[in-house]
């Protein structure tokens, strides 16, 4: 089932833009006395890290609406043995792996059928940790306000992970953000952050390509090139 025409963004870029509103309009929030007392938070410029790939366009558009720092988190999907790509749980960077048991046990699996899948995951983990980054170091999110941003939000167990890993780092404020959100995502992923953002929150959510005009696949190169645009001004090298 299609969404309505006035839900769909143009590509990712352009709802990063839409969605770098939202957040500007929460970070103004907080910074006014939302809960939050200004001392408790870092006077540094807000931290975007997008996941890759898909929400590298969206998460360099956020940045820059904010003037934020770019970095990554990068986060993988663990599948079932029998179809990688319907996810039931999700490794990030610095964390532990995160499983839906609902999903794990209808599909008649234990936590401990998937350790291979997770295995298989990490080793990918690296070597995009490698690829993207190079000589930089992973992002300090001590008394940071973070911004976690992805090209959408289905099941949401890939954001979990990585919200998860982050929170460990003790962070100020953590936010995920993302054009377009499942609602019943959002519910569960409520309790490991400090506020979700998106534009359009769906109960009847059907495939996250459905809500861009363009939805190409990205590569590696494509999150490069991005990347480096946004680390220039470092004296980091970037990736080779």
């Amino acid at each position: 089932m299609w969404p309505p025409e006035h839900e769909r963004f143009a590509d990712r870029s352009a709802a990063g833009s839409m969605l770098g509103t939202a957040v500007a309009e929460h970070l103004r929030q907080i910074g006014t006395g939302a809960g939050y007392d200004a001392a408790d938070l870092d006077a540094r410029a807000p931290l975007v890290l997008a996941l890759p790939r898909g929400g590298v366009p969206v998460g360099v558009a956020v940045a820059e609406a904010i003037e934020a720092e770019f970095d990554l988190v990068i986060s993988r999907k663990i599948g079932l043995p029998w179809k990688a790509d319907h996810g039931v749980g999700a490794i990030a960077e610095n964390g532990p792996a995160v499983f839906d048991l609902s999903a794990v046990v209808a599909a008649g699996l234990c936590v401990s059928d998937l350790s291979p899948a997770v295995q298989r995951e990490r080793v990918e983990l690296r070597r995009r940790q490698e690829r993207y980054r190079g000589a930089r170091p992973g992002p300090d999110v001590a008394g940071r306000v973070v911004v976690v941003v992805d090209d959408g939000l289905a099941t949401g167990v890939t954001a979990r992970a990585a919200v998860r890993a982050l929170r460990a780092g003790k962070p100020a404020h953590l936010v995920f953000a993302a054009p377009v959100c499942a609602a019943e995502s959002v519910d569960l992923l409520t309790a490991d952050v400090d506020a979700v953002l998106d534009i359009h929150s769906p109960r009847e959510f059907h495939a996250l390509g459905l809500y861009y005009s363009d939805f190409t696949p990205l590569t590696d190169a494509h999150v490069l090139q991005m990347c480096t645009r946004m680390w220039e001004a470092t004296k980091v090298p970037a990736p080779v």
